[in-house]
């Protein structure tokens, strides 16, 4: 789950992102002051709009949320005063964590792209990454499923070429990082750095 909030961009909106899905696919249902966005296909979920945000709790921020229990209690609460029963629910494990490069194998329908199955500590994930420099055996940045990037890209699970990624390894100009190189490539992490640890604490 995602939460985004920016009210002089947007307004008084707060926006409940829990599933991508694609537009042509996408159906609404209001109830109050919140409005459900779901998949039509399926009926799922995938999102909640809450308007007038403000007046049921003292949301912050410019972009992304920062979740803990006290705005999730607070988002599920303006849900049953609107009349959804429905609870949402949120993982608050660390997005951006360091990762080892178990192993790199060439993608087998595209150039330039690589297959890396990358330790995060808790799980090794198979990541497809492009960067000309990414090798097996190299300390990396792991944006998760569910970061969102600097740029405000939302990591989902991806197929590229044909091949499931569940992941990004991160350069430092996408992670942001101050005199970022501007060349292409992936941050590569000292010893120092221990593998699963949250990269920015």
């Amino acid at each position: 789950m995602n939460v985004f909030y920016n009210r002089e961009g947007i307004g008084d909106t707060l926006l409940v992102v829990l599933k991508s899905v694609s537009p042509e696919k996408r159906a609404f249902e209001k109830k109050g002051d919140v409005a459900r966005i779901f998949n039509e296909e399926t009926g799922e979920t995938v999102g909640y709009n809450i308007f007038n945000a403000s007046t049921y709790y003292p949301f912050e921020g410019n972009g992304v949320v920062e979740l803990n229990k006290e705005v999730v209690d607070a988002i599920n609460d303006i849900l049953a005063k609107n009349g959804f029963s429905e609870k949402v629910k949120a993982d608050f494990s660390p997005k951006f964590v360091v990762g080892y490069v178990k192993e790199k194998v060439k993608h087998p329908n595209a150039d330039k792209l690589s297959v890396c199955q990358v330790d995060v500590g808790t799980e090794t994930l198979q990541i497809v990454c492009g960067a000309p420099n990414v090798e097996a055996g190299q300390k990396v940045v792991v944006a998760k499923i569910g970061a969102v990037m600097p740029s405000g890209l939302v990591i989902q699970e991806a197929e590229l070429r044909g091949v499931p990624s569940y992941g990004m390894i991160c350069s430092a100009r996408e992670l942001n990082l101050p005199n970022a190189p501007q060349e292409k490539g992936i941050l590569v992490l000292g010893d120092e750095y221990e593998v699963g640890q949250p990269f920015f604490s």
